[in-house]
């Protein structure tokens, strides 16, 4: 996705600050019942964003398909014992792929601008549906994982830019939209 390069950053100091830090969610833990490096590594980016004062709330979009398994809520909880205040925190829980939860971010909590926050891969992808959308977005990497511990994830997200690229040219809209909420 070679159009988002110029929108994509791996230092907190070159990130342009906006007031809301969009988190993509993950699961917390691998199948082995260890904790997720994709996981533990977003949560330190959007900690680093919001002690350098790059962001001031963050919006936590993930999945929450089911009774057992909830994306935002865990994130939040992880962010809350990382000291970032509560009400700094809002919770998307239809962002169920990417283009949800950049999408919900413009029509449900009302942002024209927003730093998205995940590994580069991830990043790259997000802000290309970003600009299919008209959202000004820009993109703060979180830490990678290593090439044998991320090589399912990285044929996941070959299969994922070819789908994201198909949404774009069939203008592809989120599962569910609903009443909007402000973030303040």
């Amino acid at each position: 996705m070679y159009k988002a390069k110029d929108q994509v950053y791996s230092h907190s100091s070159e990130v342009p600050k906006h007031k809301v830090g969009l988190l993509l969610g993950t699961s917390k833990y691998v199948s082995t019942g260890s904790i997720n490096l994709y996981y533990a590594y977003r949560i330190d980016a959007a900690v680093a964003l919001f002690e350098a004062g790059k962001i001031e709330y963050i919006l936590v979009s993930g999945d929450n398909g089911s009774a057992y398994y909830d994306e935002p809520s865990t994130f939040k909880n992880d962010l809350i014992a990382r000291e970032i205040p509560e009400d700094r925190i809002f919770l998307d829980f239809a962002g169920f792929r990417t283009l949800d939860s950049v999408v919900r971010a413009k029509e449900i909590f009302g942002l024209s601008a927003f730093t998205i926050i995940s590994q580069q891969f991830h990043n790259e992808r997000a802000i290309y549906l970003a600009q299919h959308f008209n959202i000004d977005a820009v993109a703060f990497n979180a830490k990678d994982v290593t090439n044998s511990y991320g090589f399912k994830t990285r044929i996941r997200e070959y299969l994922a830019r070819t789908k994201a690229a198909v949404d774009v040219i069939f203008n592809v809209q989120p599962k569910y939209l609903g009443k909007q909420i402000k973030i303040e």
